[in-house]
């Protein structure tokens, strides 16, 4: 058996694993690449295989990172069988053509450019109806049901306790005349989050692949989170501002609905009556059909949720919930003068309309932008969290004046206390553990901590890594391959934001607040990186204008 690490290898997103063994081969999820432009840019490679010598797909659950490539994969030949769970199926049928949806118009924008700088088209990763065509693939699975596949394969769906339909993939391989078991955690759920049951323990494995998103760290107590994010609210309210949450249209919004909603009724729990009065927003086409794909789940929800039910209440919905659909009722918001709560996709700010709300309201210092999941590097969200004090919307530089909050009562991952739980309730503990979906120092520390505590070996594959079991047991890095030069170009569009970001920042804190006493003992090694950073642009200037010229000669 091999396992190649396609994606989430060194990184959190774009979750792929090619598996070959007893003849056949298959990936294990297959998700885009988030963040920064230079993962991006994977989106577009060729799969490393044919995706018509696929046999299968197994998707451990919804969200892009994890299934956002599958219509891609179909696009370029695949016809296999794609396995999820029924709810996890249901998600797809909403959240993959939107996705495609969102790869034409973000190249149909790109292409605007390009036509006016006289440069050919570029085509989407893949469009809407890709998306919608690769939904006849997918098969529906029960959670605990045993199935067969080929050649002795067989796997199972357990409550990952992520998202709705969340799974953890136990799998069985016939290797050289033994099974071995091999289990994929997918993304694990924290315990206690709203509405989705806790993430079901696994007997045993001979390999583990577990996600490390949170493994740096212990989320606050459940309780206080929760408390503090209705007081951050009622003191944005009180302000006279708004307060906008990016959130994941799948998860977090249907828990973020759940946890006002659970508020609304504890009005004798020292709520202010502003809360009641507020109107909340879902401002998201596909968080409001997820929202009712999570209605018509219900047999998913955890005992909390189910006893709102049996009392007549659906936790998903309250007076005072508005839903807006159109373009023209999410434009029409940012003219509103009163006070608004609105939950609006994408979670890590990249796109959407999301993007509309900053920049209406991150000027604005009577206005709130808070967070509830996790926001990945190089994202416009990490840096708002890691304290931008300006950024740049459609082209629009935005002075960062809104108050900034991460809640993590609602994040979706299990902590660092969660995953080694969940890794104690391993009967038989796994020979080799791989520390996927996660930020490299994170990874590495908890590889280490993994190796102390169970003495077992813990491996950070990276991307193209190879894993073999059997005779041939080893480990493969992957051949350095050399960057292409459109990746190289993404580096440095990037760094050079960065900087100018980060530039901007640093002169108005010497005009505003650092004194010249602050600054002399720096002043000289700040001085000498200054001239040889104008340098280097300047140099850099130069070649590029060089091959403008020698382009236009040769045209």
């Amino acid at each position: 058996m091999k396992i190649t690490f396609l994606g989430a290898a060194k990184t959190v997103t774009g979750s792929c694993y090619l598996v070959e063994a007893a003849g056949c081969r298959f990936f294990v999820d297959c998700g885009l690449f988030q963040g920064n432009s230079k993962e991006v840019l994977l989106n577009k490679e060729p799969f490393p295989i044919n995706p018509a010598d696929l046999d299968f797909v197994l998707l451990t659950h919804a969200h892009i990172d994890h299934s956002g490539r599958i219509p891609k994969l179909y696009k370029d030949g695949f016809g296999g069988t794609i396995y999820s769970t029924n709810a996890t199926k249901d998600l797809c049928g909403i959240m993959l053509p939107d996705s495609g949806y969102i790869q034409e118009s973000e190249a149909e924008w790109l292409n605007r450019k390009r036509k006016r700088a006289g440069k050919h088209p570029v085509e989407p990763v893949y469009t809407y109806q890709d998306a919608l065509d690769c939904l006849k693939l997918f098969e529906g699975i029960k959670y605990g049901a045993d199935t067969e596949l080929k050649n002795g394969i067989h796997f199972r769906f357990r409550n990952g306790g992520h998202i709705l339909g969340a799974s953890i993939i136990e799998l069985w391989i016939p290797d050289e005349g033994r099974e071995v078991k091999v289990v994929f955690s997918g993304d694990l759920g924290n315990n206690g989050i709203p509405i989705m049951k806790d993430p079901e323990t696994i007997d045993s494995a001979d390999y583990l692949l577990i996600e490390s998103t949170y493994a740096d760290r212990v989320h606050k107590d459940k309780n206080h989170e929760t408390e503090r994010f209705v007081n951050i609210i009622n003191e944005t309210l009180e302000k006279g501002g708004n307060v906008i949450i990016p959130s994941f249209a799948v998860g977090r919004t249907q828990e973020v609905i759940y946890e006002l909603n659970k508020h609304k009724e504890r009005y004798s729990a020292n709520i202010t009556e502003m809360l009641f009065k507020t109107p909340v927003i879902i401002d998201s086409p596909l968080a409001i059909s997820a929202t009712q794909v999570f209605r018509n789940n219900l047999e998913c929800f955890d005992e909390e949720a189910t006893e709102y039910l049996r009392n007549g209440d659906n936790p998903l919905d309250f007076p005072g919930l508005v839903f807006t659909r159109t373009a023209d009722e999410s434009k029409a918001l940012n003219t509103v003068k009163e006070s608004m709560i609105i939950i609006s996709a994408s979670g890590m700010c990249e796109a959407g309309r999301i993007k509309h709300h900053l920049k209406h309201n991150l000027w604005r210092p009577e206005s709130t932008i808070l967070f509830v999941g996790y926001q990945a590097e190089g994202t416009l969200g990490r840096r708002l969290l890691d304290g931008a004090k300006k950024v740049k919307i459609f082209g629009e530089e935005i002075n960062v004046m809104a108050r900034i909050e991460m809640i993590e009562g609602l994040s979706g991952h299990a902590d660092k206390e969660g995953l080694f739980e969940w890794i104690d309730a391993f009967k038989k503990k796994p020979s080799k553990i791989y520390i996927v979906h996660g930020e490299k120092k994170t990874m590495s520390e908890f590889a280490l901590e993994i190796n102390a505590k169970y003495g077992i070996p813990a491996v950070v594959p990276g991307r193209g890594d190879i894993c073999s079991t059997g005779a041939e047991k080893s480990f493969e890095k992957a051949a350095p391959s050399k960057p292409l030069a459109a990746y190289k170009k993404a580096v440095i569009t990037e760094l050079l934001e960065n900087i100018k970001e980060s530039l901007d920042s640093t002169g108005e804190e010497l005009r505003d607040e650092i004194s010249g006493e602050e600054m002399a003992e720096y002043a000289d090694m700040v001085i000498t990186g200054l001239r040889d950073m104008k340098k280097m642009i300047e140099r850099f200037r130069t070649v590029s204008s060089g091959q403008v010229k020698k382009s236009r000669r040769t045209r």
